[in-house]
């Protein structure tokens, strides 16, 4: 488990993520509860929280700039906008100059770079890491992730509780601060895990060509068309990439989007019971991030993402049955952790099975698989009002065990028969 901090670049990239991920979980709730009590208009809330995913629009444009100008320069660079737009902010709480359209400008600007953060997190572990360590090195990268959404959101609440927006929004700045500073550390060199004595042959014999093809693109614009065909021609990231799609279509909605929903309409409970809901699910996906930075889960990486996700989709279908809090809440933590047992493996299937010089690129087109979830969300709606919850969800972890299963008939070669992760 503590393999990956035998490399410098590791040991200061991790708490540096860490201190952004407590500072995002933080900063939205702050600013959500600020936007709804500000305005008292549920659709600014909305809006606000779609801002949050504006920037999967650029993710491959971001992929492309860490290719070709290093991962670790454009993560230092966007921490630093964090901290600035922070500063910003708080300044503005403290001169009482805050409105709820300042608050949505800042927040626009930040959502242009925050969807793209992980992707230059995992292309950067990818990059002086072995591929032997990779599974693990995701996984304690995810605990960061996992921890901010139990411990940031709590932390966030109980700031402006107790000191007020102002002071609350400083310990963000300062969050965002270290988070700037420890970036610095991890060098911003363009060296891969291909040129690592330690990485496999397969890696060295393949990286010539992706080099060549990199350095042929003379614009963004043929990069990203280079991109897309490379996914394109490769099963194993096909797989991934729709396996991606598939579970924020049919089951990301139960938990982004419609738990305030089974709160109160089906378990009848407050804001507090949607916290303890929240935070199952949260509690779920970071033990399963704890079993997977072991490093000694077995079972290769594509074999465990379906596997996993066809478990995530059972655990679905039996939380919509529940009627009562403690077993809704006993399903979300199974789901969270069949979730962060399929989700990290994903993206260390699409990072071995990406040569180098593709990696940002290839990384920033799986992002754009997030806009699965509010096509999946605005066609829950109508069937819950038509059909009802329990049967809405249902069908809906039914069709995703069925496209499931066939992601795995089509692409079981790349995803099966020859799962090299192991």
């Amino acid at each position: 488990m503590l393999a990956p901090f035998r490399s410098r670049a590791f040991r200061y990239q991790w708490p540096a993520d860490l201190a952004t991920s407590w500072a995002v979980e933080m900063e939205v709730l702050i600013l959500g509860w600020y936007i709804l009590v500000e305005s008292e208009s549920v659709v600014l809330l909305v809006f606000f929280g779609a801002l949050q995913y504006l920037g999967s629009l650029v993710s491959p444009l971001f992929g492309v700039a860490g290719d070709r100008f290093g991962y670790g320069r454009l993560l230092w660079m966007t921490r630093a906008l964090y901290a600035v737009m922070a500063a910003l902010l708080g300044c503005l709480a403290a001169s009482d100059s805050l409105s709820p359209t300042a608050v949505l400008i800042i927040a626009g600007l930040n959502g242009l770079v925050r969807p793209s953060d992980m992707v230059m997190r995992y292309a950067l572990i990818a990059q002086y890491l072995p591929a032997s360590q990779l599974m693990g090195a995701l996984g304690i990268a995810r605990i960061t992730s996992d921890s901010a959404r139990i411990a940031g959101a709590l932390a966030g609440a109980g700031a402006v509780a107790l000191f007020g927006m102002a002071p609350a929004y400083l310990v963000v700045t300062l969050l965002y601060v270290v988070s700037f500073v420890l970036s610095l550390q991890v060098v911003p060199n363009r060296k891969t895990a291909s040129e690592s004595p330690h990485a496999e042959t397969a890696d060295v014999n393949s990286s010539a060509p992706a080099t060549q093809a990199s350095q042929a693109s003379s614009s963004p614009w043929q990069d990203l068309c280079s991109a897309a065909a490379y996914v394109w021609q490769r099963p194993a990231l096909m797989g991934a990439m729709s396996m991606a799609f598939l579970a924020n279509l049919v089951a990301f909605p139960l938990f982004i989007g419609l738990l305030p929903f089974v709160a109160k309409n089906i378990y009848g409970v407050g804001q507090g019971g949607l916290g303890w809901l929240g935070a199952s699910f949260a509690s779920g996906a970071l033990l399963g991030s704890l079993v997977l930075s072991s490093n000694r889960v077995q079972l290769g990486a594509a074999r465990l993402m379906l596997i996993a996700g066809m478990c995530w989709l059972i655990a679905n279908t039996f939380q919509a049955q529940t009627s009562t809090l403690l077993s809704g809440m006993a399903w979300l933590v199974i789901a969270g952790f069949a979730q962060s047992l399929c989700m990290t493996p994903l993206a260390a299937v699409m990072l071995r099975a990406t040569e180098p010089a593709f990696r940002g690129r290839v990384m920033g087109m799986r992002i754009l698989a997030i806009w699965g979830l509010p096509v999946g969300l605005m066609m829950s709606g109508p069937l819950i009002e038509r059909l009802g919850f329990q049967i809405t969800m249902t069908s809906y972890a039914v069709v995703g065990m069925v496209l499931t299963l066939a992601i795995g008939l089509r692409w079981r070669q790349a995803l099966w028969h020859e799962d090299r992760s192991r």
